[in-house]
């Protein structure tokens, strides 16, 4: 499996089991989760990052297909200050 730099580059997003992309990110790229979300039609948005700033987004629909959809470097948290909204 390679992750492109970008969607605009990649032809195709790179799809498969849950399991082995999160396996997959983890060995090579030491990427971990950092946060997740459950849309309204129930696809399970992920976030994992690395250490050294790497990224990946992927997604899994309910089906139990999973794609990546995007990556990069330079990841930051930020995290929301009490008494003002998240922008």
């Amino acid at each position: 499996m390679v992750f492109a730099s970008s969607l605009a580059q990649a032809q195709q997003a790179p799809c498969g089991k849950r399991g082995k992309i999160r396996s997959k990110l983890g060995k090579d790229y030491a990427e971990q989760p950092v946060s997740l979300g459950l849309s309204s039609n129930g696809t399970l948005v992920e976030v994992l990052v690395s250490k050294s700033g790497g990224w990946t987004i992927i997604y899994t629909m309910p089906n139990g297909g999973s794609c990546v959809i995007a990556t990069g470097q330079s990841w930051e948290a930020i995290a929301a200050k009490a008494g003002r909204p998240a922008a």
